[in-house]
C-alpha cells in the first residue's frame, strides 16, 4: 500500500500540533500556580506573538483544511516528508527538555515568576534559548514538511519577526534581573545554536 504523499504531510503536521500540545500543557498549569513579578507585555510583545503563531500555526491549518492556498502548491516527495517530520520530532524533543528544565520558571511571554531562577544546567547549557532553537527547527520542519510555498515558509516568516523582535528584549530583562550572573552567563554560552549564533 502506498502512502498518500497529499495527505501525509497534514496528517503528520496535525499529530505533531496535538504532541505540542500535551507537552505544553503540564507545565502551562504548573506556571500559572507561581505569581508573575515582572510583566514585559508590549504593544510589541503581543504583535510578534501573533505574527508567529499566524505563520506556525494558522496560515498551515488553513492550508490544510481549505483549498485557499492550493495554487502554490508543489509536488512533494518521501526525502522531503522524512527531513520534515524528523525535524519536528527534534523540535518535540527540544520543547519537552527545555520545559522540564523550566518547571515553574516558564513562560509563554515575557515575565519573570516571583523568585525566579536563572537556568544554566542540563539544556540551558550551551545554549540561552532553547526554546527558541526549538520554535526554529519547528519552523523549518514545517517547511520541508509542507509542500506548499506560504505555508511551507510562514512559520519561518512568523517565528523569525517574533524572535528578533523579543530577543534583544528577553536578554535585557534577564540582565536587569540578574545583572552579572547573566552577563557571565551570556559570555560562555550561545543564543539558540551551540558554537554557532
Amino acid at each position: 500500500m502506498a502512502f498518500d504523499l497529499e495527505l501525509l504531510p497534514k496528517i503528520i503536521w496535525l499529530i505533531f500540533i496535538v504532541a505540542w500540545g500535551i507537552i505544553r500543557y503540564r507545565p502551562n498549569i504548573k506556571s500559572r500556580k507561581v505569581a508573575i513579578a515582572t510583566v514585559s507585555r508590549t504593544l510589541k510583545e503581543r504583535f510578534s506573538m501573533i505574527i508567529s503563531a499566524t505563520g506556525l500555526g494558522y496560515i498551515p491549518l488553513v492550508w490544510i483544511f481549505t483549498d485557499w492556498l492550493d495554487g502554490y502548491n508543489y509536488t512533494q516527495n518521501t526525502m522531503l516528508i522524512i527531513i520534515g517530520t524528523g525535524l519536528l520530532i527534534v523540535s518535540l524533543r527540544l520543547f519537552r527538555s527545555t520545559h522540564k528544565a523550566l518547571g515553574k520558571m516558564w513562560s509563554h511571554s515575557l515575565d519573570l515568576r516571583e523568585d525566579h531562577k536563572l537556568v544554566t544546567s542540563g539544556i540551558y547549557e550551551k545554549v540561552r534559548h532553547p526554546m527558541y532553537t526549538a520554535f526554529w527547527v519547528w519552523a523549518l520542519g514545517a517547511f520541508f514538511l509542507l509542500p506548499n510555498w506560504v505555508a511551507g515558509v510562514s512559520g519561518l516568516v512568523g517565528f523569525g519577526t517574533l524572535f528578533f523582535l523579543r530577543v534583544g528584549q528577553e536578554e535585557a530583562m534577564m540582565k536587569a534581573e540578574f545583572g552579572e550572573e547573566y552577563e557571565a552567563y551570556m559570555k560562555r554560552t550561545k543564543k539558540v545554536f551551540p558554537n554557532i549564533y
